[in-house]
């Protein structure tokens, strides 16, 4: 099996997932509800799909603190990327219109090509860091 890279387009209530291949091939795409048991499936049947997962979501705290802290439990490589990233990079993108299922595909794209993304780690406050905050957060806070 090969290395394998996993978006997450995170929400409150739900989260969308798409996994691609070092060719951008989908693996997978699936909604899953923001609880335990939905996402301790999600991660075993990623896992089943290759060696290597590498892993971006697009929040770092709020709705995605569960998925951040299940994937860190389980000592799985997670990365951020922000929402304004990813909207800038969808227009490159072909394909259906803003979707949850379209933002899962280029975090995980995104993933696979870039070499800038932040990892995350268990205990990381983003809220307190401004070199990881976006420009408009960081003019808004003073920073």
């Amino acid at each position: 099996m090969a290395a394998i890279w996993a978006g997450i387009d995170a929400g409150k209530t739900h989260h969308h997932c798409v996994v691609i291949d070092e060719s951008g091939r989908r693996l997978l795409s699936r909604r899953v509800a923001n609880d335990e048991p939905e996402l301790t499936e999600l991660l075993a049947d990623v896992l089943a799909l290759g060696d290597g997962v590498t892993w971006a979501i697009d929040l770092a705290d709020g709705g995605a603190a569960l998925a951040i802290a299940i994937l860190l439990n389980q000592d799985q490589p997670v990365h951020y990327i922000s929402g304004r990233a990813v909207h800038r990079a969808s227009e490159g993108y072909r394909g259906e219109g803003k979707t949850d299922a379209k933002d899962a595909a280029v975090i995980a794209d995104q993933l696979r090509v870039r070499r800038d993304l932040h990892p995350l780690r268990g205990g990381d406050d983003r809220r307190h860091r401004p070199d990881l905050q976006p420009a408009g957060h960081r003019a808004r806070r003073g920073h």
